[in-house]
């Protein structure tokens, strides 16, 4: 899957195994990485993630509680917790706070990237073949490529990446605020309204090819690409 697809939050403040965890990511995601409790937390809620990796030990604020507050405030992201607590009374306070899965260290890479890859195609985002498959539309990660019935649709860099966010999100409701911190980032010097722009150039490119009505838009909520469920994969 191409690295620019999908995106991790990696919360552990040894900086030595954060590097390395990056390292055997980074060829299929952009890994934030960030060292502090606090610090994870704020990121996890303010900015939209694909999978949170989360150590439990951490100054500021312990992993626990970083992911019982996500949950609070209604964050659906999948959490790998990754941490030296090996007990079965660990485990199942990490299971009962939120957590998806729990690997404990030392811990082997295959088994890390494994787990890892489980959790994004529960939720839809990876794919071993490197597509996204919407009804009758192929979204091709690798070659960011779009086709309908073997026609292409060219599209430019951010037209892709929302279509791409939308896809990884099918019959979710996305807002404009996540759609622009997903594509142009939460520091961005680009007015939001941009999203409207690409969103609507996006629009006008499927239309041409019969998939006009396939992102729909919810006055004052957000957007939504919408598919029956026998026809979203």
């Amino acid at each position: 899957m191409a690295a620019k697809a999908i995106k991790i939050l990696l919360i552990e403040d040894d900086q030595n195994l954060a590097d390395n965890i990056v390292g055997f990511l980074e060829d299929f995601a952009d890994v934030k990485t960030v060292t502090d409790g606090l610090d994870g937390e704020f990121e996890a809620k303010e900015s939209p993630f694909d999978l949170i990796i989360c150590d439990l030990m951490l100054p500021g604020q312990s992993g626990l509680d970083i992911i019982k507050n996500i949950r609070e405030a209604k964050v659906v992201t999948p959490v790998l917790i990754l941490t030296a607590k090996a007990s079965l009374d660990d485990k199942i306070e990490g299971f009962n706070v939120g957590a998806d899965d729990y690997l404990t260290k030392p811990f082997h890479r295959e088994e890390l990237l494994v787990r890892v890859k489980a959790l994004l195609r529960r939720t839809g985002v990876y794919s071993e073949d490197n597509t996204i498959t919407v009804g009758e539309l192929t979204i091709n990660l690798e070659n960011r490529g779009v086709q309908v019935h073997g026609q292409s649709v060219k599209l430019v860099g951010k037209e892709f990446d929302i279509l791409t966010y939308l896809g990884q999100n099918k019959n979710i409701i996305v807002t404009r605020d996540q759609i622009f911190d997903r594509v142009w980032g939460v520091d961005s010097d680009t007015t939001i309204n941009v999203v409207n722009i690409y969103l609507n150039n996006l629009r006008r490119k499927l239309e041409a090819v019969g998939q006009g009505g396939l992102i729909k838009t919810l006055r004052n909520i957000g957007f939504i690409l919408e598919v029956p469920d026998d026809q979203a994969d």
